[in-house]
């Protein structure tokens, strides 16, 4: 059986950060629990909190 992969377990960690240079600012959520599980967009394309209720 295929697990759910929008379901999350007690040991899953997410969590969103702006990550940025002088040249480009990115919006950056990661599973800090599980390697390599993240993604990213420029965070002026990032929704807002507002826009995601």
């Amino acid at each position: 059986m295929v697990p759910n992969p929008h379901t999350m377990s007690a040991d899953d960690t997410v969590v969103g950060s702006i990550d940025g240079t002088d040249s480009s600012a990115e919006y950056v959520i990661a599973d800090i629990s599980a390697d390599g599980a993240w993604l990213s967009m420029e965070a002026d394309d990032a929704p807002t909190l507002v826009a995601m209720r």
